[in-house]
């Protein structure tokens, strides 16, 4: 459905999560609503805004030529906590106790939160689900809330299954110990070493088990996904466990800014990145990148150095602005296979990751699964070599290599933050699984084959008459009609 001849367009406050990884999916739902006819605001502090605001800048520019309303930005200041100036968002802390300042600053945000809600009366908020006291600011200033953490259906079941059961409990004490989790479609195992341990981050543990309940008693549950991807999760998620869900996904396939998106400063390396491509055959070269919340030890990117040096592939890899300096990890030989450039690119900062991702010439992932990298790359049609480190990422794991079928693993075992040790990877390991992804092999073939049939069935599922296009309208549709009921 497109609104049209209302005398108020329905109106959707978005409410992000001060990161990267949460905020740029938001940016591009908000566009997908607002295509729709809906007025979309997110509500944000200067840092975070300056990291969307390119996106909702060309999805504006976009809509000027239809009658779909321009997508607003409003700003509130971030709470003075004793953080740095500028520190604003999850990538910037250096230390646990930065994050903790940090989090105290996030529950300070409900004051311009709850005046935003008083003063503006939008239709519903979709509110992130790490916001948990959302919910009950929402309902005092009666708006439903909407709750979106952007992560996979597949890893919120895992989730709920295992803050409702705590399987690791029971386990052996051996950090290889395999766990299930029970009460899921299919039988899902992880290493102990693999998931959260209660004991070690009680607090943690305490704090997701009340954002999985909060968002339960949520109005609803949005999801940058597409039905063709996890049918049988949306079937034990709206059925089993009884919650009401729409997925709207892949929301990037919404983006107008395939090139800036989620940056105000693209990295110097990154135009002659393109033209680097440009010149390698189809399918050819693997493509690094971990993600905006992972940092590397000098040893593991020397393994990663080895590994992409061992499997003969072409690669484009992204290191991040802070890491370490090369003589610190650089194995012998590899500068000078750098300085030829015949076979490797390194991008240091931000990389135009979609644009990377669906050109012709990359024929592979090395990714850490966070579930924005992951649907990126499931969109392109790119099979992925998975190498998780925390969160949801051993989940999307387990989703990618062994439901879907598009992805090999590189052995990764322990759930470990950017401030935690973990086993390093060789770089024979990393070798290989980029070799079954990329090479001649009859399971390789197969990889990519289901990995191109995806990309197709994620296109599709946007466009008109797709489900995420249709999930859209049915939930605009029951907005709209939920406001008339009110107003009755």
């Amino acid at each position: 459905m497109t609104i049209k001849d209302e005398q108020q367009p329905l109106h959707i406050l978005f409410f992000p999560f001060l990161a990267p990884g949460h905020l740029i999916p938001v940016a591009d739902m908000a566009a997908l609503f607002a295509a729709r006819g809906v007025k979309c605001t997110i509500l944000t502090t200067p840092v975070n805004a300056a990291v969307i605001r390119s996106a909702v800048d060309r999805a504006n520019e976009a809509f000027r030529s239809t009658d779909a309303p321009a997508i607003d930005i409003t700003v509130v200041p971030f709470p003075d906590v004793g953080l740095p100036p500028g520190v604003e968002s999850v990538p910037a802390l250096n230390s646990d106790a930065e994050g903790d300042k940090f989090f105290h600053a996030i529950h300070r945000l409900r004051e311009p939160f709850d005046r935003f809600l008083a003063e503006n009366r939008p239709d519903t908020v979709v509110a992130d689900s790490f916001f948990d006291w959302s919910l009950d600011a929402a309902s005092e200033n009666g708006v439903p809330r909407l709750a979106f953490l952007g992560s996979s259906m597949f890893a919120r079941a895992c989730s709920n299954s295992m803050l409702r059961n705590n399987p690791a409990e029971a386990a052996p004490d051996d950090p290889d110990a395999l766990v299930a989790l029970p009460g899921l479609p299919r039988r899902v195992e992880l290493r102990r070493s693999q998931m959260m341990d209660p004991k070690k981050r009680p607090e943690h543990w305490a704090f997701f088990q009340r954002v999985n309940a909060v968002d339960q008693e949520s109005y609803g549950e949005l999801f940058n996904s597409f039905h063709d991807l996890e049918p049988d999760y949306f079937e034990h998620y709206t059925t089993t466990l009884g919650r009401r869900a729409w997925l709207v996904g892949p929301v990037a396939l919404a983006s107008k800014d395939m090139a800036t998106r989620g940056t105000n400063g693209l990295s110097p390396d990154a135009d002659g990145c393109l033209r680097w491509l440009d010149a390698k055959p189809a399918g050819s070269v693997v493509y690094v990148s971990f993600g905006t919340l992972s940092l590397s030890s000098p040893t593991e990117l020397r393994e990663l150095a080895r590994g992409l040096d061992l499997s003969g592939k072409n690669f484009v890899w992204v290191i991040g602005g802070a890491a370490t300096e090369e003589s610190e990890w650089m194995p012998d030989g590899f500068a000078e296979l750098m300085a030829r450039g015949e076979r490797g690119l390194i991008i240091r900062g931000w990389a135009p990751q979609m644009l990377i991702l669906n050109h012709q010439a990359v024929g592979g992932f090395v990714t850490h699964c966070g579930w924005n990298s992951t649907l990126e790359s499931v969109s392109a049609g790119v099979p992925m070599v998975t190498w998780p480190r925390y969160a949801d990422q051993f989940y999307n794991e387990k989703l990618v290599v062994e439901l879907l079928k598009v992805g090999v693993g590189v052995g990764s075992a322990d759930f470990a933050s950017k401030f935690e040790a973990r086993r390093v990877i060789g770089g024979e390991a990393i070798a290989e699984a980029i070799g079954r992804v990329m090479g001649d092999g009859e399971g390789g073939e197969a990889i990519r084959e289901k990995a191109k049939e995806l990309g197709e069935k994620a296109r599709g599922a946007v466009e008109k008459g797709g489900s995420s296009y249709d999930d859209v309208g049915r939930l605009v549709d029951e907005l709209m009609a939920r406001r008339s009921s009110v107003n009755a």
